[in-house]
């Protein structure tokens, strides 16, 4: 089983960028469904232009548009929370490594 911290490890060293949230629900819930952006939009009650700027990786899904997103999609709030972390998180590794990697590991005492 992996702990809290092997999870961030793997979703930072990965060498395929994860998927944005709004391309999973572009590609497996909006595309070949007869519902336009503007209706889905209407439905989970936000405007055309928040729910575009997901779709085409513009804007991150925030916590409020995670459970807007699940009751709509029958999934949980957790799994648009975690294709969000997974994405930025691998942004900021592989973007930014020379800011992290001069960051020292905490030296805990072991008893």
């Amino acid at each position: 089983m992996n702990t809290a911290k092997e999870k961030v490890l793997n979703a930072t060293m990965r060498t395929a960028c994860p998927s944005h949230p709004g391309e999973i629900l572009k590609e497996l819930y909006l595309s070949g469904s007869a519902i336009s952006i503007t209706d889905f939009a209407g439905d989970i009650g936000v405007s055309r232009k928040a729910v575009s700027a997901i779709i085409n990786c513009h804007k991150s899904v925030t916590p409020e548009m995670a459970m807007r997103l699940s009751k709509a999609t029958k999934t949980t709030p957790q799994l648009w929370m975690n294709l969000q972390a997974n994405y930025d998180l691998w942004h900021l590794a592989h973007e930014k490594p020379e800011v992290f990697s001069s960051i020292k590991p905490l030296a805990f005492a072991m008893a």
